[in-house]
């Protein structure tokens, strides 16, 4: 039982963590086409300090961390730190999210590290073309190749498709289609409005409903009931061997549940991935904290987790500056 308890109850057991802002795509949703002002290398937290802060948490009860970028795996010995964090005996799962560009000749040694559950794939179309047209980069055949090296590997994939108004709503039946013969779980999630400064407003937001609606009308779905601390809706569909998820990222209708925190690439700590972060945790380790003060400062900064996104939205002090999901950690 983890002893990171918010003020409402809910026992922080899951962490995100992201390992670099860097990326090798330009997704549309995600950054300007020009990339974000990426941070010097020094104030990136290292490998052994991550190692460090993951240990702590795991001694106060977290169990998961989902290693996020930028694109993890741009950063250099990426795989290194999997094996480094396999040592720690308190962890239970270890889950990657990634774009799949760089990650096909790892898989066979991933696949050697039992703590490694699932991989996140994000791929946003089917289509050659659109998707060159959503990443900025022309890559969509590595990608693939990605997706089907993992779909026949150990491990537990799952395809992440953010739904973009005017860019691949039309694909969303296409992506229900490949859970019928592929084992795989696909993941519908909202756009939210973490896209770079200067970047595209948003357009018509596609809703938890609306995606919904459109995926009924092909399929007869049933849902699936999830674990209390789940970030999707999911749902299974008659003769399928995948299964199919809503992730109502920007309704927020899941925040009642969090059981999440989340650390950026440069030491900030977040309850919320809508809040300003709340404190640097790479400024006080490098001025000397201690594990037991770190346990302390965890202990107390959970305390301060809102109740919800909207709470933790109406509180940022940066008023209507968009930040890059690069920057905030995938």
């Amino acid at each position: 039982m983890s002893t990171l308890i918010d003020n409402f109850g809910r026992q922080i057991e899951y962490v995100r963590l992201a390992v670099t802002d860097r990326c090798n795509l330009r997704c549309q949703y995600c950054m300007p086409a020009h990339g974000i002002d990426i941070v010097a290398r020094q104030k990136l937290l290292t490998f052994k300090e991550m190692y460090r802060l993951i240990r702590v948490l795991t001694e106060l009860g977290v169990r998961k961390v989902r290693l996020t970028g930028g694109e993890p795996f741009v950063r250099k010995d990426f795989v290194g730190f999997l094996e480094m964090l396999s040592f720690n005996d308190l962890l239970e799962a270890i889950n990657i999210t990634t774009n799949g560009a760089l990650i096909s000749h790892h898989i066979a040694k991933i696949e050697q590290l039992k703590k490694v559950k699932n991989i996140n794939l994000s791929i946003d179309s089917l289509q050659p073309d659109k998707f060159a047209k959503i990443t900025r980069r022309d890559v969509f055949p590595e990608v693939y190749k990605t997706f089907e090296s993992l779909e026949k590997s150990s491990l537990h994939l799952k395809l992440n498709v953010v739904v973009q108004s005017g860019f691949n709503t039309d694909e969303i039946v296409d992506f229900v289609r490949l859970t019928k013969d592929k084992n795989v779980a696909v993941r519908f999630i909202e756009e939210m409005p973490f896209n770079g400064k200067g970047q595209r407003q948003m357009q018509e937001n596609w809703t938890f409903k609306k995606i919904l609606n459109e995926i009924k009308t092909e399929f007869d779905v049933q849902e699936i009931p999830s674990e209390k601390s789940s970030t999707s809706r999911n749902y299974k569909i008659d003769n399928h061997i995948g299964t199919v998820g809503i992730i109502p990222a920007f309704t927020r209708t899941i925040c009642n549940d969090c059981n999440r925190i989340r650390i950026t690439s440069t030491g900030t700590f977040k309850n919320c991935l809508f809040d300003d972060g709340v404190f640097n945790l790479r400024d006080f380790i490098r001025n000397g904290a201690s594990n037991e003060d770190l346990k302390e400062l965890f202990l107390s900064l959970v305390k301060d987790k809102p109740e919800n996104g909207f709470i933790a939205e109406a509180n940022r002090k940066k008023g209507n500056v968009s930040e890059s999901m690069s920057t905030i950690g995938g």
